[in-house]
């Protein structure tokens, strides 16, 4: 078996194609030993890319913005989507069936200030005609600080990534209310990144055989199954809150059958990230994202 060491920018059940990959067997059919790990600062998606520590890593596309506004050439690539919907939720103290993005006007909202999730949140409010300087945001910090804030009481509402709003609710300490990614509509959301070195490579052509099976099981299979194969990397997570998780991920859209990144999804990233100003302009596709290995 050939060692393969794959990153991740976040940890998340909204990445289960890439998860099941790993944990399903899929990589092992292709001679492949999966080592997965989260990134830390001191370990980076793009040092250890660079470095050749780390084969690929699921990232997003809009990584890839701050270097292009400056004019720069890109050296690691995205060549596979994970999602094509935005995953994050917004979960209030109070069940609310009849849930109007208005409600939150006023209202104290712990808002996960990562650049990604915060450029879909302030479009998503956008979309629905509310000004984000309309509500009171609460950077509580990062993910798990944002969840103890919750759990202490702090916030009328909380906006994270499953399944943390899923374990809320669980825990008779939440409801989700409403999706970002419903609103958002299909975006460019989390992908695969690597050199294009290394998209030249027999692994990478083994890699991607092994990806395209797990991502169409993914949208196959039923969440049980799917959430039984990736427990393991939610050691925290009630089983029956993982299985909600990725069945409200699988009809929510997120998963495709093609792995290809398409224009139309990365038109609408553009979109996303003009409105925030964390672009200027729109960058060509071909400067960040290739085509996956065949």
């Amino acid at each position: 078996m050939i060692p393969i060491n794959i990153m991740s920018l976040r940890h998340s059940a909204f990445y289960t194609p890439l998860l099941v990959c790993i944990s399903g067997g899929f990589l092992k059919e292709q001679g492949l030993e999966p080592h997965y790990e989260v990134q830390t600062t001191k370990r980076t998606v793009v040092d250890t890319i660079r470095s050749g520590e780390t084969h690929l890593a699921q990232s997003a596309v809009a990584t890839s913005f701050a270097a292009l506004e400056k004019g720069e050439v890109i050296d690691i690539v995205h060549f596979a989507q994970i999602n094509e919907r935005d995953g994050f939720f917004l979960a209030g103290r109070e069940a609310e069936p009849e849930f109007e993005w208005s409600k939150l006007i006023g209202r104290e909202v712990l808002v996960d200030h990562f650049f990604q999730p915060l450029a879909m949140l302030r479009y998503a409010l956008h979309k629905k005609g509310i000004a984000f300087d309309d509500i009171k945001v609460i950077d509580a910090g990062d993910v798990a600080a944002i969840d103890q804030a919750f759990r202490n009481g702090q916030g009328d509402f909380v906006h994270q990534q499953g399944p943390a709003p899923q374990q809320l609710e669980q825990d008779g300490l939440g409801h989700v209310v409403a999706s970002v990614g419903e609103v958002v509509g299909p975006v460019a959301f989390s992908s695969l990144c690597a050199s294009r070195e290394w998209l030249a490579t027999d692994m990478a052509r083994a890699f991607m055989h092994a990806y395209r099976k797990a991502r169409q099981f993914s949208i196959d299979a039923p969440a049980t199954e799917l959430a039984q194969l990736v427990q393991s990397f939610f050691p925290t997570i009630d089983p029956a809150v993982l299985i909600h998780t990725v069945k409200t991920y699988q009809q929510l859209g997120c998963w495709t059958a093609d792995p290809a990144i398409s224009l139309a999804a990365y038109d609408n990233l553009l979109d996303v990230f003009l409105h925030s100003g964390l672009i200027q302009q729109r960058h060509p596709y071909q400067a960040a994202i290739v085509t996956p290995p065949i």
